[in-house]
């Protein structure tokens, strides 16, 4: 008896592969769709920013915090000798008690604080991931709370004589804090000029 050579061997139904792909895709397409409508939601304004501030370069010029002080006016005070262990890191800005402080870059502040030789301060992280310091405020910005992202101009507080500066003229110490530590912002807010 003889038989029919088979001729099914060679053909596949792809029916089931296609249909899998198809899926795969969509709900590949509605996850992105949704990923990027989330982003853009307020709710993610501080990972958004968080994000946009670590890929930016640091910055190579700021404006001055503390309202009508112009650049030429501040002290190099930076590395001063503070006591007897430690140096001055950072700047001080003397005006009038209650002269409004600004933030210097956008950022997201990271903490609102009272206590140590700062006084009453904040934390602001800027682009590269510096921290900004302003510190013996003599009271917060109303509102100002932690995960707040500010822009350059935004009121952080206002001048005062907090912390160790407690009976020294009002001023505010601001410092930036890079990878390798704190650094004089003195330069960058004469390059604002």
């Amino acid at each position: 008896m003889m038989t029919e050579p088979d001729t099914t061997l060679g053909t596949r139904d792809y029916t089931t592969a296609v249909r899998g792909l198809v899926v795969a895709v969509l709900v590949l397409a509605i996850a992105a769709a949704f990923a990027h409508w989330a982003w853009q939601q307020p709710f993610m304004a501080r990972p958004r920013a968080l994000w946009e501030l670590s890929r930016l370069p640091p910055p190579t010029a700021l404006p001055v915090p503390v309202a009508g002080v112009r650049a030429s006016r501040i002290g190099e005070t930076f590395g001063a000798p503070r006591g007897r262990d430690r140096s001055h890191a950072g700047i001080d800005i003397f005006a009038a008690r209650g002269t409004p402080v600004t933030s210097t870059t956008r950022g997201v502040v990271v903490s609102i604080r009272e206590g140590g030789l700062g006084g009453k301060q904040v934390w602001v992280l800027g682009p590269a991931a510096q921290r900004h310091y302003y510190a013996h405020l003599d009271a917060w910005a109303d509102g100002l709370r932690e995960g707040d992202v500010v822009q350059a101009g935004d009121a952080l507080g206002i001048v005062g004589d907090t912390g160790n500066a407690r009976g020294t003229p009002p001023h505010l110490h601001y410092g930036i804090y890079g990878s390798q530590g704190a650094y004089d912002p003195l330069p960058l807010l004469r390059a604002a000029r």
